[in-house]
């Protein structure tokens, strides 16, 4: 069991200038370590093998991704954000197309929101199937890994069959999608094929291997606990405050695409699934979290998956924030201009003056996006709220008292992506 420091080890913490402090070291954890998963630096200071005091490094993998929001259109921006949380870009894209489409009033097509819905959930199980695999190699669980990354690779055919990329899928537009399904049967087909066959016996095999594995239990158990106060306190979102006893989700909370009654405008109810809640909150407890997740969003894509509404994917061009069908383009003169008017650099639609926040539940919590417009068509100001960055800010405090060997424990339990930390 990890122990706590007490007041009578303070002249460790703080010990008198010039004072080496006993067996008090330095390590560097990263930036190139294996078991960071990214390009995190870790100076942890250490009594023997008993981390005293973390600091951690970020910016290593800075790219100005806010900086470019201020000069890339409503929807050259989705190829940026893509590139933020990565190990589910899909949702990226929701959550900033949700921002942009509340500052401009747009409310979408019945169709273009179960899709929305569907992919988002599929998002959520590529996360959490790379977290929960990749906690099990960081303790030497390789085949749990496997069991994680086959299936997600299945989710990947789907999003490269529905988007034409597999990886960044760039697929949300203002008002839509780039594409509506190229065919509908396959689509189903293929989501049906991972939800009802391969991703139950993947989260089985997983289960089975790990769940009641002494050596698992025992690098997991009462490592890094967090309290329901202190989540609250520190601001966490997602599976590492649900870990915590925190009930709190984007999806229940502040509703949205088809998780809000009404979501077609015929009085169709919101999709039914409940928010795993555990309150030890600890290495365990998030694990747990995530794989009772994949299960409830399998649930909800079950529910959607064969009542897939007709109709376009799109809001009506007329609005001229959408471009048109391709026919449209192809057939005549007048789509043909549209298509243009909104691609040319010095032409496109311009957003409204205002200030707007929209938020989406993703994989590691509230991911959003604050807008501010001048009225131009592009942002005056893109900020993003990262649920990685939020949730990494604990990590020192997690690791205090811990040994070395259960940094990578903690670490892969927030599931700390890089590129949204350092944007």
């Amino acid at each position: 069991m990890p122990y706590t420091l007490s007041q009578s080890s303070s002249d460790l913490l703080s010990p008198e200038p010039g004072d080496v402090g006993g067996n008090r070291w330095t390590l560097n954890f990263g930036p190139q370590h294996p078991a960071t998963h990214t390009t995190l630096r870790l100076i942890l200071e250490l009594d023997g093998e008993r981390v005293i005091r973390c600091t951690p490094h970020i910016g290593y993998l800075h790219s100005g991704f806010e900086k470019l929001g201020e000069h890339l259109n409503y929807n050259q921006y989705v190829t940026i954000v893509d590139r933020m949380d990565y190990s589910g870009p899909v949702y990226n894209e929701l959550a900033w197309h949700a921002a942009a489409e509340k500052l401009m009033g747009i409310d979408l097509t019945p169709r273009c929101k179960v899709l929305r819905t569907i992919a988002g959930e599929l998002g959520r199980i590529q996360s959490h199937l790379l977290c929960v695999g990749a906690s099990g190699l960081d303790l030497g669980a390789f085949t749990a890994f496997l069991y994680g990354f086959n299936e997600r690779e299945l989710v990947m055919d789907i999003f490269e069959f529905m988007s034409g990329q597999r990886y960044h899928t760039s697929w949300t537009r203002v008002g839509g999608l780039n594409m509506d399904l190229p065919d509908e049967a396959v689509f189903c087909k293929m989501v049906h094929n991972l939800i009802d066959t391969a991703l139950p016996r993947a989260i089985e095999d997983i289960e089975q291997l790990l769940n009641k594995n002494r050596i698992f239990i025992d690098r997991t158990k009462a490592i890094s606990p967090i309290t329901q106060a202190e989540a609250i306190a520190w601001g966490l979102t997602g599976p590492m405050a649900r870990a915590s006893g925190v009930e709190r989700d984007i999806r229940k909370d502040e509703p949205y695409l088809c998780f809000q009654d009404n979501w077609d405008g015929q009085g169709s109810p919101a999709v039914r699934f409940k928010v795993p809640i555990m309150t030890t909150g600890d290495v365990y407890a998030r694990y747990l979290v995530r794989l009772e997740e994949m299960k409830q969003s399998a649930g909800i894509v079950r529910q959607l998956i064969d009542n897939i509404p007709g109709g376009p994917v799109d809001v009506s061009p007329e609005g001229k924030e959408v471009l048109p069908p391709k026919n449209q383009v192809y057939s005549s003169i007048e789509g043909l201009i549209q298509h243009f008017e909104l691609i040319m650099a010095n032409r496109g639609f311009s957003a409204p003056k205002g200030e707007v926040y929209g938020c989406i539940e993703s994989g590691n919590g509230e991911l959003g996006y604050y807008i501010v417009s001048a009225g131009d068509n592009v942002p005056w100001r893109a900020r993003t709220r990262p649920p990685s960055f939020i949730n990494y800010q604990m990590f020192p405090k997690l690791i205090e008292g811990h040994m070395v060997s259960d940094v990578p424990a903690v670490l892969g339990s927030i599931n700390v992506i890089a590129a949204e930390l350092d944007r």
